[in-house]
């Protein structure tokens, strides 16, 4: 449990997994805008990259709201 509550591990995903590859666009970003024009053509290996490289994100919106609604701010 640790792990997942480590701010540096989690935003070093985010900034590797999350965002890989850096060139020509994040990869996540291209997936997004692809899901949000209709997601027309999008295969099963489309949706488990989403998965994957959406999934640091995912983390770190898990620990941002553990810190916002904790009593000591864990």
């Amino acid at each position: 449990m640790k792990t997942l509550n480590n701010w540096k591990l989690i935003i070093l995903l985010c900034l590797t997994l999350g965002l890989a590859p850096f060139l020509p666009e994040p990869h996540i970003l291209g997936k997004l805008k692809w899901i949000l024009g209709g997601a027309t053509g999008m295969q099963f290996m489309d949706w488990f990259d989403v998965i994957l490289h959406g999934f640091p994100f995912v983390l770190l919106l898990r620990l941002i709201i553990i810190k916002l609604f904790s009593k000591h701010g864990a």
